[in-house]
């Protein structure tokens, strides 16, 4: 798949995983819990970061379930140990998996970070037994497109540039829902949370925490300045700025059984 953008050599890249996992898992835990993950059950976690949602699962699917947390670095979860979990290095493009062996596969914020995404979402899918379930959680930016004042959507324009000419793909969450209808899944359906915030807050510290460790990749760009990066942490830091900047799409279906 390549090098992940925002590497856990980065400094601090443990503490924005903390604080994306404290901002998103409420929301997927929700999502787990109305798709019927139960006991019994073997669940496989893709690019699973610190390993939260693989706990949570563990927890759901004990004492006869298993759950496999795979990333391509372990480096967060290497030491993590509980009963019914399995640490597992994957590289969802390239390694083996177990072919109809989980009853439910799921992935946050990955797809848009590979290349080809579709073929990672079919390796994904057929992994899952008949009748699994597969949820993704991906973004969309599309919001960020029309945030203001000018300045800021400039600084928005220069990341999306940036990030196109890097491969990843910040409007995959939208594809996805008709990429699972094409491959013939059932009860297939999707919504997004966008978070409206203003600066200072837990999704601005959580955004500041993401610019600071790119801010080399977007200068080297060209698309991004000090300037505008400067605009940014400004904007970020004032709690009277409000400001959406990403929809969060979750997408699931079913294998048919």
């Amino acid at each position: 798949m390549g090098e992940y953008t925002l590497s856990h050599e980065l400094v601090g890249e443990q503490q924005r995983l903390a604080l994306m996992s404290a901002l998103l898992d409420p929301l997927e835990r929700a999502r787990l819990e109305q798709l019927g993950v139960r006991p019994g059950w073997r669940c496989l976690e893709l690019g699973c970061g610190n390993g939260s949602i693989a706990q949570a699962l563990a927890e759901r699917v004990a004492p006869t379930g298993l759950v496999v947390a795979s990333d391509i670095d372990l480096a967060y979860i290497a030491d993590l140990h509980m009963p019914c979990l399995e640490v597992r290095r994957i590289d969802i493009l390239h390694d083996a998996i177990e072919a109809g062996g989980y009853d439910l596969v799921v992935a946050r914020a990955l797809l848009h970070h590979l290349t080809p995404a579709r073929m990672a979402l079919e390796r994904m899918v057929a992994a899952l037994k008949p009748g699994g379930v597969f949820l993704s959680i991906e973004p969309d930016m599309l919001p960020c497109t029309v945030t203001e004042p000018d300045a800021m959507q400039a600084f928005w324009q220069g990341w999306l540039k940036w990030s196109a000419e890097a491969s990843i793909d910040y409007f995959i969450g939208r594809k996805i829902p008709a990429w699972l209808d094409s491959l013939r899944l059932e009860d297939v359906a999707g919504e997004g949370h966008t978070a409206f915030f203003n600066g200072g807050s837990h999704w601005a510290n959580y955004w500041t925490a993401t610019v600071r460790e790119l801010a080399p990749a977007l200068l080297k760009s060209g698309h991004v300045t000090g300037k505008m990066l400067e605009e940014f942490h400004s904007r970020f830091q004032d709690p009277r700025y409000w400001t959406g900047t990403m929809t969060f799409i979750e997408t699931w279906g079913r294998v048919p059984a």
